[in-house]
């Protein structure tokens, strides 16, 4: 018998990747996929009656109207993976970053409901959390994040003012220092405090960089970047989707992963420095090709 998946609110981006891509796998495997009707998107009823027939129902809402949705299956049977922020903290929810702990894959794979993470943050947890763990990283240090994405992932209003003839070359924003991944970065990565966090856009559609500068000489044990560069391959020894690279590069390009579902990790060090980066598809690792991976999870299933 198939798995049956409804995707409430397809029509959006992340919704629209997550679709194309399971319909790539449906050769693969026992997939159906149900659609509400156009005219019915913002039924209630109707889309209950579609999270009634579902094994999984994929949210890819506002946080609010995630909110509502869950509120809405109340009682029925059907799991939930949500694309928003709205659960990337509930304590009831599993966090669907499969590489975050050794027992993450069981977790999500058994788990009712799960919390797809966000783009920045899946390459600042990765980066990060290793680091805490081995105590490298103080969780009380103040940490920096700087990062660029693809406009991609900023909704129809940023896409269409960026495909239009002399759309912007580079915005930055989250300039309140408030943006909507911090908590999920603090909790996630076991910090004690929010770090600050600068996001930017750039003038290309898919892609991402994630940099985390550390004074190395300010850190416990000054340690090297070596030894940064080790901790984070112990970590993701094994991994299927992150992977340590050497960082021999001067210059790194954000929009080369574009379209793939991997992750990069770099450590570019000059003696007591260090700069740590992530590199992903906003679209890929960061969001339709996470949720793909978690519903393979859910299935009972792993990609290779």
């Amino acid at each position: 018998m198939p798995t049956r998946i409804f995707i409430d609110g397809e029509a959006g981006t992340t919704g629209l990747g997550i679709r194309r891509r399971l319909e790539e796998l449906t050769s693969h495997y026992d997939i159906a996929l149900l659609r509400i009707d156009s005219a019915a998107r913002k039924d209630a009823e109707a889309r209950r009656a579609l999270m009634a027939q579902a094994d999984i129902t994929v949210l890819c809402l506002p946080d609010d109207a995630a909110r509502d949705a869950v509120a809405l299956g109340k009682g029925l049977s059907t799991r939930f993976l949500d694309a928003s922020t709205a659960h990337r903290v509930n304590s009831g929810w599993v966090y669907g970053l499969p590489e975050l702990e050794r027992d993450q894959v069981e977790r999500i794979r058994s788990a009712q409901f799960v919390s797809n993470p966000g783009c920045y943050a899946t390459g600042a947890i990765a980066l990060l959390r290793p680091l805490v763990e081995a105590g490298l990283l103080p969780v009380d240090h103040p940490v920096s994040i700087n990062a660029v994405s693809g406009y991609s992932g900023g909704g129809r209003s940023m896409i269409e003012s960026h495909e239009q003839e002399g759309g912007p070359p580079f915005l930055l924003y989250g300039l309140n220092l408030n943006h909507k991944h911090l908590p999920e970065i603090t909790h996630y990565s076991g910090l004690a405090r929010h770090p600050l966090f600068v996001p930017s856009v750039g003038h290309f559609p898919q892609g991402m960089i994630v940099s985390v500068p550390l004074h190395l000489v300010n850190l416990p044990g000054c340690p090297l970047p070596e030894d940064v560069k080790r901790v984070l391959e112990k970590a993701y020894d094994g991994a299927k989707t992150i992977r340590v690279c050497e960082a021999d590069e001067t210059r790194l390009l954000a929009d080369t992963l574009a379209g793939q579902d991997g992750m990069e990790l770099r450590v570019h060090g000059n003696g007591g420095q260090a700069v740590l980066t992530a590199r992903l598809d906003n679209l890929g690792k960061g969001a339709s090709g996470a949720a793909v991976r978690n519903i393979l999870l859910m299935m009972g299933h792993e990609i290779d």
